[in-house]
């Protein structure tokens, strides 16, 4: 079971839940970045490609434990270019959607100055709880 919490008098998150409470297998996945994993090459430059991708990376990760989207709790995003997260909302939103559907965890968005991988514009990292059965 997953619920989203939202303390009282508190404006609601636009895209992210405030926090989340669930009960099931924790699922932990390590930063996953917009490439494609099989041959470890980047196939696109483009933000807001390069996140669709790492998110179904992330997604990928979640089904190898029997999870889907759904059961993700937390995503913690680390950017290199603030800007190129905030410059295409419609894109970006879309991106998010393809992989995630109008499913929005716990989330936060961090600046770093670089990823391990040169091409790496977004790294993804993920907790999910798949519900017990």
């Amino acid at each position: 079971m997953i619920e989203f919490l939202q303390p009282d008098g508190w404006a609601p998150p636009r895209g992210y839940a405030n926090g989340v409470t669930a009960e099931g297998r924790m699922v932990f996945v390590g930063g996953q970045i917009g490439w494609n994993p099989g041959t470890a090459a980047f196939e696109t430059d483009d933000f807001a490609e390069q996140v669709e991708i790492a998110l179904r990376n992330t997604v990928a990760v979640v089904a190898e434990a029997g999870g889907r989207p759904e059961h993700i709790v937390r995503l913690t995003w680390f950017v290199t270019d603030k800007q190129a997260y905030l410059s295409d909302p419609r894109a970006l939103g879309a991106a998010y959607r393809n992989v995630m559907g109008r499913h929005f965890p716990a989330m936060s968005v961090v600046e770093v100055t670089a990823l391990v991988e040169d091409r790496a514009q977004v790294e993804i990292e993920a907790t999910a709880v798949i519900p017990n059965s």
